[in-house]
């Protein structure tokens, strides 16, 4: 439950990969982040090893460290691909969680996204997280499965092109796939901008299937 007159001052991210939580909502933690000068962050990456978990450290603070009351960062390498199929480990990392930490929201992947990782952690955050408000972000890629999201955060020009430029430094593992480029990402933006009548074109979308406000 969330209080209309409450200011967002902690909140949860999951992202199942090291540059999943950037791509889904990056734009929309910029903003909050300026608006919510006491802002407190966990910021959980599921399966990151190497080169990879250097990567998501490093554009966790890199997007939010300087601008945070506190970032806690937790990188976990369970295999790519194979998270449904060591269920009960991951289930330990979120069971952890639920004692740690009381976020007002949690931004997580979308339960209808094709990739299993994606779907399997969105199963568990609404396992774990049972009187949270729960926003589903969505990540572009070639299974075609963006959906019809139902909340829109407009982001101002500044926070688009800064959430860009942050993608394409911070992850330079992925700079030679062919859907890791910023027009892909500044046309998702875009076209969620459009359906929000966003003020400065852009938005980022999210599914929240079950919202509940406190007056």
């Amino acid at each position: 439950m969330l209080s209309t007159t409450t200011p967002v001052r902690r909140i949860l991210v999951i992202g199942c990969h090291a540059d999943d939580i950037e791509i889904g909502c990056g734009g929309t933690l910029l903003a909050l982040a300026r608006s919510s000068p006491e802002l407190e962050v966990d910021w959980v990456v599921l399966s990151a090893r190497g080169e990879r978990e250097a990567e998501a450290r490093a554009s966790a603070d890199a997007f939010l460290g300087k601008s945070v009351v506190e970032l806690r960062v937790d990188v976990h390498d369970f295999r790519d691909g194979f998270l449904p199929y060591c269920g009960g480990e991951v289930k330990d990392v979120f069971e952890e969680l639920k004692l740690r930490v009381d976020p007002q929201v949690v931004f997580t992947h979308a339960g209808y996204d094709f990739h299993q990782d994606h779907r399997f952690a969105c199963e568990l955050t609404w396992n774990t997280f049972r009187n949270h408000l729960i926003l589903e972000y969505e990540i572009p890629k070639v299974d075609g499965d963006l959906g019809r999201p139902n909340l829109f955060v407009p982001l101002t020009a500044e926070d688009v092109e800064r959430k860009l430029d942050l993608l394409e430094k911070n992850f330079q593992t992925q700079s030679g796939r062919h859907w890791f480029d910023r027009e892909t990402f500044r046309g998702l933006m875009r076209l969620r901008g459009m359906e929000a009548i966003a003020p400065e074109r852009f938005a980022e979308a999210f599914t929240a299937r079950k919202v509940g406000l406190a007056a």
